[in-house]
């Protein structure tokens, strides 16, 4: 065995246990900010390790776990969602009350689980990375002691959770009965089109579209979403979906290939669901996490558009708009914390005149948003271009119009943001107060978003080698 394979997400393991080790060190009364900036180093190398494990196929353990381009690219993509997240989260984790140094550790740690998902080739290994995760996200989400929106949150989203697992098991109970395998690559083989297959794979393919909250399976997304800390709700909004991304496309292109189950319809329908509805609600939202929360339904409705495609162009559009979806959910997420913490306020009106107190925040939120919507010359735009692309490649050009029509629609709630930030009268006529790590992440978040906007080749050369090595 070659335990080699496992070095990434060994050395998340470590970092995570050196930070729980550093927590302890610390005197009770002193901040925690040393250990969020151990994370962020230890993070960054752990990124910059991962460049190099790009290449070629290997496996672990009778294939239970695999080591691809595929993988490596979704594992950049989690660790690099954490390092920005805790990043931004220094100023939200002074104010809580109690366990600040473990806030980090779980954010790390929930990170290997994540991880464990992108190098699933066997439905056990699935389910304990994907076990990980969500317990994780469970005491994260519940984080906040003594604010009953937070609890709320937490226990809904263990609720869901739990059903969205067994849904989950169920369905590989019957794939395994049908096929005598739990391995993804030999179903198949082994398949021969059994109806219990079939219905198993139904069963899989619905647990894991309550994790990417796809409709109809988004009602938990946002109520959990405005309840949550806003640095554990951009994490779940954009890593955990990704993660379910990751899993969907290794199953429906590896497990099955088409061959067995008929993925387009069903992923073209969910794809049209949630881009409808989801762009259709948020219009309604005055609470800017709920607003977000049904702008992510709407996002994982176009990523879907990739998967339905069917095809190496439409993975690859999947993992190219996955990575910059980080970005952007990183500077809406970071100027929503620093606007939360000074007034003490989710709702849109809260962001009024924050041209006036702090113009970068503004502009910060400005592009993300609007990349988002996919306005040219922005990242989202060309995410978006390579999506509806593959979608019209494979014969799905109905769900590329409607993707476009609904892109055109979402820049409308969007720009009620904006409308708020800059035409409005600020309620406090005094400067926002942000630390310099969360203006940082912001700054960084907003650069990526413009620079991949203007020049997408390295990133979509990236994620074309990622995607090749599924097929």
């Amino acid at each position: 065995m070659n335990f080699s394979l496992l070095t990434t997400e060994l050395l998340t393991i470590g970092l995570a246990l050196l930070l729980l080790v550093l927590d302890l060190l610390i005197p009770a009364k002193e901040s925690r900010r040393g250990v969020g900036y151990l994370a962020i180093i230890g993070l960054a190398g752990i990124i910059g390790y991962t460049f190099t494990l790009y290449g070629g196929r290997e496996s672990f353990y009778q294939g239970l776990f695999v080591l691809d381009n595929y993988a490596v690219f979704f594992k950049q993509l989690f660790l690099i969602a954490a390092l920005l997240t805790i990043l931004f989260s220094f100023d939200y984790v002074e104010r809580l009350r109690r366990w600040q140094g473990e806030f980090y550790v779980l954010l790390v740690t929930t990170t290997v689980g994540m991880m464990l998902m992108a190098s699933a080739n066997d439905f056990i290994t699935l389910y304990v990375g994907m076990e990980l995760m969500t317990v994780t996200f469970f005491i994260l989400v519940g984080y906040v002691i003594g604010d009953g929106r937070s609890s709320e949150a937490s226990l809904k989203y263990l609720i869901i959770g739990a059903a969205s697992s067994a849904v989950f098991l169920y369905g590989v109970s019957l794939v395994f009965g049908s096929t005598g395998s739990l391995a993804l690559s030999e179903i198949l083989t082994k398949a021969a089109y059994s109806p219990a297959t079939l219905v198993g794979m139904a069963f899989v393919f619905v647990g894991f579209a309550f994790k990417v909250s796809a409709v109809p399976f988004h009602m938990w997304a946002p109520d959990v979403y405005e309840g949550a800390p806003v640095p554990v709700t951009a994490l779940l909004a954009m890593a955990s979906k990704a993660a379910g991304f990751a899993v969907l496309a290794r199953v429906s292109v590896q497990g099955l290939n088409g061959q067995v189950f008929n993925w387009i319809l069903v992923a073209a329908c969910l794809s049209a669901l949630s881009i409808l509805v989801g762009n259709l609600v948020a219009i309604s939202q005055t609470n800017i996490k709920r607003m977000l929360a049904y702008s992510s339904i709407a996002q994982a409705g176009y990523i879907l558009a990739g998967l339905a495609a069917g095809s190496q162009a439409g993975i690859k559009g999947l993992l190219f708009y996955a990575m910059l979806y980080v970005f952007a959910n990183v500077g809406a997420f970071a100027v929503v914390t620093a606007v939360r913490l000074n007034e003490g306020s989710d709702d849109i009106t809260a962001f009024g005149g924050l041209s006036r107190r702090s113009p970068m925040l503004a502009a910060v939120m400005t592009i993300s948003l609007l990349s988002m919507g996919g306005i040219p010359t922005l990242a989202g735009f060309v995410g978006k271009f390579y999506l509806f692309s593959a979608a019209v490649e494979s014969g799905l050009l109905w769900l590329a119009f409607l993707g476009f029509v609904m892109s055109m629609i979402s820049v409308y709630y969007y720009l009620m943001v904006v409308k708020a930030m800059y035409l409005y009268q600020p309620a406090n006529p005094g400067q926002l107060e942000y630390s310099s790590p969360l203006g940082w992440a912001a700054f960084l978040s907003m650069a990526l978003t413009v620079l991949f906007g203007i020049y997408p080749e390295p990133l979509a050369r990236l994620a074309g080698i990622a995607a090749k090595s599924l097929f």
